[in-house]
C-alpha cells in the first residue's frame, strides 16, 4: 500500500521519526504516477525535476519551522497558471503556454512547503461535468476505469482516489470541485465565494469560479483550505475576512446543530441509492445530537436555467481574449485578420466550449438581453434569498452531492442536456455564493457516493465540523479502490 494512505499529521511524524524524507514522499508520489497514470490519465505536466530538487531542499528545514503541510505533494488542476510550468486548461488554443508568473495559491502553496508534482487534466476551460471534454485525454474513475471521474475538476479527485498524491486544487464553478469528489469517493470543498484568491485562475464565470481543495479526509482538507485562503491584494473580489484555524475546531461535537433538508434535493430525478445515503447520514447525525427538519428551497427549479445563461455569457466575455494573437494557438490557414480571428477560435476551441460561447453571446445580444441575461440574475437573487432565509434558522443544509453515481464514459456525451442536469444539487450553491463540501457517504454498484453540507457564508468551520463528525462515525472515507493495490 502507498504511504498516501496515511493522513498528512501521520506522514508528519513518519518525517519526524525519520522513517520517510520529503524526498521520500516526492519519489513515491511520481513512482505512483509512473504506476498508475497510464490507467487513469488524470496529469498532464510533471514537475519531476524542479519537484525533486525542492524535495532535497525542503528536508534541509529544521523541523520546529515546518507547518502540518510542510512537505506534502499536491497536485495542480492545469486552470491555474503555475510559473514555467505549461497551462493549457486542457484546450488545444493554449497548447505550450508557459506562464510568467504564479496564481496566488501557488505561491501560497509554496509558502506552506508544499510541493507541486503537475497539473492536472480538466474538462476544457472547466466546461463540463465529466472530464470527456478535454482536448488532451479523457480521465478515468480510479473506482471504475471505465467510468467519468466527473468534472470539471475530475483528474483532481481522481489523482487523490488513486493515490497518485494526497492532496490536490481544483476549481468548482457550477459543482466542479464537489461532483467529482462525490463519483471519486474523496472529499472536495468549494468554499465561500471570496475566501481563496482567484489571482492566476484562468477565468470561466468569474462571478461563480472559485478554487477549493481535495483530499482524503476532513482534516487535511481543512487544513489545505487554511493554506490557501485569505484576502489578495491582486484580487479585488477577494474578502477581507479572518481565516480561521479550521482543523482546530474539529472535536466531533454537534449536539443542538440545527440541520435544513430542503425537500427539492431528495425530490424527482435523485436516484434511490442517492437518497438512502443521505437519510441514514442523517441518522448518523441525530445520533449526534443534530437536530433535522424538511425545508423548501423553491426557486432552485430555476438554478440550472440561470446558471447556464449567467455562466455561459460570462465565458463569453473570459474567452475573448483568446484570439490568436496574443497567445495560445494561431490558424496557419488565415490570409487576412478577420480570418485569423475565426479560424484560430474555431480550431482552437472544442465543441462544449463553442456552445457555450454561442449561448453566451446570444444572451448578452441587444434583442435576447432582457428575456435571458436579465432574467437569470432576477432568478440568481430569488435563490440566494431562499438560501438565506433558510440559514436565519439552521446551521447546515444536507442533500446528496449528486443524484447518481458516476455514470459510464461515452453515456452522455452527446447528450448536452443530460449532461449539464448531473449538477442539478451543486449550482444553486455557486449562485447563492455561500460554502459547501462533499464527503463520501455510500456506494451503489462498487461506485462511491457523495454527500453535500452546505454553509452560511464564511462559515466553512461548521461545514468541516459536521463533515469531520459524520466522517469519525463511518468508514466511507477509508475505502480505497482496488486499483490501489495493482503494480
Amino acid at each position: 500500500m502507498t504511504v498516501f494512505e496515511r493522513t498528512s499529521a501521520q506522514l508528519q511524524e513518519s518525517l519526524k521519526s525519520g522513517e520517510l524524507t520529503i524526498a521520500d514522499l516526492t519519489k513515491e508520489a511520481f513512482d505512483r504516477i509512473e504506476k498508475l497514470d497510464g490507467d487513469v490519465q488524470a496529469f498532464l505536466a510533471l514537475n519531476k525535476e524542479q519537484a525533486t530538487a525542492k524535495a532535497a531542499e525542503l528536508d534541509q528545514v529544521p523541523f520546529e519551522e515546518r507547518g502540518p503541510l510542510f512537505g506534502m505533494p499536491i497536485g495542480v488542476k492545469d486552470n491555474i497558471v503555475t510559473e514555467g510550468l505549461e497551462t493549457t486548461c486542457a484546450s488545444k488554443i493554449l497548447e505550450g503556454f508557459m506562464p510568467i508568473y504564479d496564481a496566488t495559491i501557488v505561491k501560497k502553496l509554496r509558502d506552506a512547503g508544499m510541493i507541486t508534482v503537475g497539473k492536472l487534466n480538466m474538462d476544457e476551460f472547466a466546461m463540463g461535468s465529466s472530464n470527456e471534454n478535454s482536448a488532451y485525454k479523457t480521465t478515468k474513475n480510479p473506482w471504475n476505469l471505465s467510468h467519468v471521474p466527473g468534472g470539471s475538476s475530475g483528474a483532481s479527485a481522481a489523482a487523490v482516489a488513486a493515490g497518485e498524491v494526497p492532496f490536490s486544487l481544483g476549481s468548482d464553478t457550477g459543482g466542479s470541485i464537489r461532483q467529482p469528489a462525490a463519483y471519486c469517493g474523496v472529499v472536495g470543498m468549494k468554499p465561500t465565494y471570496g475566501r481563496v484568491s482567484r489571482f492566476g485562475l484562468v477565468a470561466f464565470a468569474s462571478s461563480l469560479d472559485q478554487i477549493g481543495p481535495i483530499t482524503r479526509n476532513v482534516k487535511d482538507n481543512a487544513l489545505l483550505l487554511e493554506a490557501i485562503s485569505g484576502v489578495d491584494e491582486m484580487d479585488s473580489t477577494s474578502a477581507d475576512v479572518p481565516v480561521p484555524n479550521y482543523a482546530a475546531a474539529l472535536d466531533g461535537n454537534i449536539k443542538g446543530l440545527k440541520i435544513a433538508v430542503p425537500k427539492e434535493f431528495l425530490g424527482e430525478g435523485v436516484g434511490e441509492a442517492a437518497k438512502q445515503s443521505v437519510l441514514d447520514a442523517l441518522e448518523v447525525l441525530k445520533g449526534l445530537g443534530a437536530t433535522v427538519e424538511e425545508v423548501s428551497l423553491p426557486h432552485s427549479k430555476y438554478a440550472l436555467a440561470a446558471y447556464y445563461i449567467l455562466s455561459s455569457s460570462e465565458a463569453s466575455s473570459n474567452l475573448s481574449r483568446f484570439d490568436g494573437i496574443r497567445y495560445g494557438y494561431r490558424s496557419e490557414n488565415a490570409k487576412n485578420l478577420l480570418e485569423l480571428y475565426k479560424q484560430s477560435r474555431a480550431e482552437g476551441f472544442g465543441d462544449e466550449v463553442k456552445r457555450r460561447i454561442m449561448l453566451g453571446t446570444y444572451s448578452l445580444s441587444a434583442g435576447t438581453y432582457d428575456a435571458y441575461y436579465k432574467k437569470a440574475q432576477q432568478a440568481r437573487t430569488l435563490i440566494k434569498a431562499d438560501y438565506d432565509k433558510v440559514f436565519e434558522n439552521y446551521d447546515v443544509i444536507i442533500g446528496p452531492t449528486a443524484p447518481t453515481p458516476a455514470f459510464a464514459i461515452g453515456a452522455n456525451i452527446d447528450d448536452p442536456m443530460t449532461m449539464y442536469a448531473n449538477d442539478i444539487l451543486t449550482i444553486p450553491i455557486n449562485l447563492a455564493g455561500v460554502p459547501a463540501i462533499s464527503v463520501p457517504c455510500g456506494f451503489e454498484n462498487g461506485l462511491p457516493l457523495g454527500l453535500q453540507i452546505i454553509g452560511k457564508h464564511f462559515d466553512e468551520e461548521t461545514l468541516y465540523r459536521v463533515a469531520y463528525a459524520y466522517e469519525q462515525q463511518t468508514d466511507f472515507a477509508k475505502q480505497t479502490p482496488a486499483l490501489w493495490e495493482v503494480k
